[in-house]
């Protein structure tokens, strides 16, 4: 598996729109994540992009709930005419390193969410808080449309 992209997607798509929604750290979290960006998606008539999305928000907001002691997880929604970029931030991170795409062996019950997202994302990576916000990570995806090559 490759690791995560080293490009991210510009956070605010040009001409789009942004939305935010911060959760409790609670086992609802990943259900209330997905059914805010299925909403999103139905509005702006991505339609066919619903599936994926909630596949791959489900999956990050999942992560930080079981693998993080964060209070609270935020989702930060970009979407335009033909893309949407979803980051899902939380504050206690115990290794940014440890989020490449993980290898998971067949017989494993877990280590799949990331090569999930991989697979179905256009691009997806991680960032770190950096000195201001030392502790936080922010996992992020981008679906849609391909840009054409030349």
């Amino acid at each position: 598996m490759n690791p995560a992209t080293p490009t991210p997607v510009l956070p605010n798509p040009l001409g789009g729109e942004i939305y935010r929604l911060t959760l409790p750290n609670t086992a609802s979290a990943p259900r209330l994540a997905r059914d805010f960006v299925t909403s999103l998606l139905e509005v702006s008539r991505h339609l066919g992009l619903v599936d994926d999305a909630r596949i791959c928000v489900t999956e990050l907001v999942t992560n930080a709930h079981r693998h993080t002691g964060t209070p609270l997880i935020r989702v930060h929604a970009a979407v335009n005419r033909k893309r949407i970029t979803v980051t899902v931030t939380d504050d206690d991170s115990p290794l940014i390193d440890a989020l490449g795409a993980p290898e998971a062996g067949l017989e494993a019950e877990g280590g799949r969410g990331l090569v999930l997202v991989e697979s179905l994302a256009l691009a997806w990576g991680t960032r770190a808080g950096g000195p201001r916000r030392p502790g936080r990570k922010a996992v992020w995806f981008t679906l849609g449309r391909p840009e054409p090559t030349p």
